[in-house]
């Protein structure tokens, strides 16, 4: 069932479910072509006209339930069947970030099948938009890296690329970052109210077609319904780290305060 609301211009209000609900950022880009196809043209600065075709491989049944366990966070894409672009968005810092994007890069990097020659394997780029800094002594907004040299910086392959969105400093986005929208991008995904976003995408056909995939979605009680049990699972989430953070920061406390003691009574056997 869905609720009798009418897309409009003059849209108000709160969104119950935005782009940074991983349910809804993956329900999106799967619904909306275009708006997978503008996403990839601003991240990888190229025209939307030298994409002939975007196909999701790893697709899901829009509504239907899923087990936590069970649910693929990523959005694996087949960019004009010959480069494999991975897309996630992660709002919750569980400090494994670099360890998990390899593992997922690697992952789709094994994709010979037998008699296929090495030659033959497709570039594989992984891209996460993070509701966090992941390098706090490092902070960029678009970052990307490759295989390369340590001495001179020569790159071994382009076959592998990481790229890093950080949602929470979009104020670092250079000229060039700017030039192709993927600041734009990155406001949608934060936008938490419609004014807000319809501001953002109104001069856009392809953040704007994001935002009307946006709104049917939240008008799908379906949809709404596996977005607020991702939403449920990531404030449990936040929940632990941040008792797991009050829980290292009171050992550390106590280790601080047994090493005091510790010298307090070395000092004292030495004075005996």
């Amino acid at each position: 069932m869905k609720h009798k609301q009418v897309f409009s211009m003059n849209l108000t209000g709160p969104i119950d479910y935005g782009f940074r609900n991983d349910y809804m950022f993956r329900a999106a880009l799967q619904l909306s072509q275009k708006a997978l196809t503008g996403l990839i043209s601003s991240l990888l600065h190229l025209p939307p006209s030298a994409i002939k075709s975007v196909t999701i491989t790893n697709p899901i049944t829009l509504g239907a339930t899923i087990e936590d366990k069970d649910f693929v966070l990523d959005t694996n894409v087949l960019l004009n069947n010959n480069t494999l672009i991975n897309l996630e968005m992660q709002v919750n810092n569980l400090y494994n970030w670099p360890e998990r994007s390899l593992s997922y890069l690697c992952r789709n990097f094994d994709q010979l099948n037998k008699g296929q020659n090495y030659s033959e394997l497709k570039p594989v780029i992984h891209i996460g938009f993070l509701d966090y800094t992941l390098f706090p002594e490092h902070p960029e907004f678009y970052a990307t890296y490759r295989l390369l040299n340590l001495k001179d910086h020569f790159e071994y392959s382009d076959k592998l690329t990481l790229s890093v969105v950080d949602l929470k400093h979009i104020e670092l986005a250079t000229e060039a970052d700017k030039a192709y929208g993927i600041d734009k991008w990155a406001a949608l995904f934060r936008s938490i109210s419609w004014e807000e976003i319809l501001m953002t995408a109104k001069n856009d056909e392809y953040l704007m077609e994001a935002t009307k995939t946006l709104y049917n979605l939240n008008a799908d009680d379906m949809v709404r319904q596996r977005c607020q049990a991702r939403m449920d699972a990531e404030l449990q989430e936040q929940y632990l780290l941040k008792k797991i953070d009050t829980l290292t920061a009171e050992n550390a406390a106590k280790d601080a305060e047994i090493e005091s003691l510790k010298k307090e009574l070395a000092s004292l056997q030495q004075n005996v």
